[in-house]
């Protein structure tokens, strides 16, 4: 089964910080770099932070230095460590492979529920 789960957004004050988590079906997982997306209001969605199958990591300039990616393979999990957080980071967060992974050939891409974060005072 086809599934990505994403957890730990909310409202959060300037400064802030929150831990997103990701759970992924194997078949998005497995041997494949992961992802975190934002969408942000009125904006399209875009990759914040990518880890690859043997945990290199690259950011978003707009994170670098404040968000941090991290997987387990062994639960076929993906986590957002977000510091700093600023009102610019308001958004829908959603994870998935990178490139975002496709059910089936020319099938459209798979999303999760996302989860939403609101850095606002």
């Amino acid at each position: 089964q086809v599934q990505v789960v994403e957890s730990g957004g909310g409202l959060v004050q300037p400064g802030g910080s929150l831990r997103l988590s990701c759970a992924a079906s194997i078949s998005i997982f497995s041997s494949r770099a992961m992802g975190w997306y934002r969408q942000a209001p009125g904006k399209q969605r875009e990759l914040v932070a990518r880890v690859s199958s043997g945990g290199l990591k690259t950011y978003a300039d707009s994170v670098k230095g404040r968000f941090t990616i991290s997987r387990d393979n062994a639960k076929n999990a993906v986590y957002l460590q977000m510091m700093s957080l600023k009102p610019d980071d308001t958004g829908a967060y959603y994870c998935n492979g990178d490139p975002p992974f496709r059910p089936a050939i020319g099938s459209g891409i798979y999303w999760g529920q996302g989860t939403q974060v609101t850095v606002s005072s």
